[in-house]
């Protein structure tokens, strides 16, 4: 099975720590910084949306670069690869993939100083690159466009960071281990019941 977070609308009280976690553990990184859930409010309740990384993932299957692909427990997107052509956030039925863009890290914020200014030359055929003066690198290295979706931080031991950092215990991670978890508590509580009504008779 697929694993994913989910979240309690009855303990989220929307503080957006899940956010600053996410965005934060990113960042670090290398990532796009942009959080990966977003807390939305509606009527009284809080509760962020998130990949719930579907066993049929219509991302995976609309998305034209292959930079969606499905893994043993979760559904990957290679950030690299992205094409920024939005499809993947279109199929997705819970809204829960966003296009963004941050400046690379340790990159230039413009290329207006690699040549030295000198006056521009009266014949430009005979002019080399340099005598067009500084003002023809002067330009701003565009931000890339591309989707950014959970990938349960893949990257930490510790597990998804919201999960971690939630102050509430609104979120929890949902895998195999989990269900099996919450499967014996059930038949636990089934037990529990059957004997008492036994001892009523």
């Amino acid at each position: 099975m697929k694993s994913f977070v989910v979240a309690d609308p009855e303990k989220c009280i929307g503080c957006q720590t899940c956010m600053a976690a996410c965005s934060d553990v990113h960042r670090k990184e290398g990532l796009q910084s942009h959080p990966r859930l977003k807390v939305v409010k509606h009527g009284d309740a809080t509760a962020p949306v998130m990949c719930r990384h579907c066993e049929d993932a219509p991302c995976a299957t609309v998305c034209p670069a292959l930079a969606i692909v499905k893994e043993e427990d979760r559904i990957f997107l290679n950030e690299n690869l992205c094409v920024g052509c939005t499809l993947c956030a279109v199929a997705c039925p819970f809204g829960a993939i966003a296009l963004d863009g941050s400046r690379p890290i340790a990159v230039a914020k413009s290329y207006d100083t690699f040549i030295p200014s000198c006056p521009r030359s009266s014949n430009p055929s005979t002019s080399n690159p340099a005598q067009f003066g500084h003002d023809i690198l002067a330009w701003e290295p565009g931000v890339k466009s591309i989707a950014v979706k959970c990938d349960l931080c893949e990257f930490r031991e510790e597990g998804p960071a919201c999960v971690e950092v939630c102050p509430n215990d609104a979120i929890v991670l949902v895998n195999e281990s989990a269900v099996d978890t919450a499967r014996s508590a059930k038949r636990e509580d089934a037990a529990c019941v059957g004997r008492a009504v036994n001892l009523e008779k």
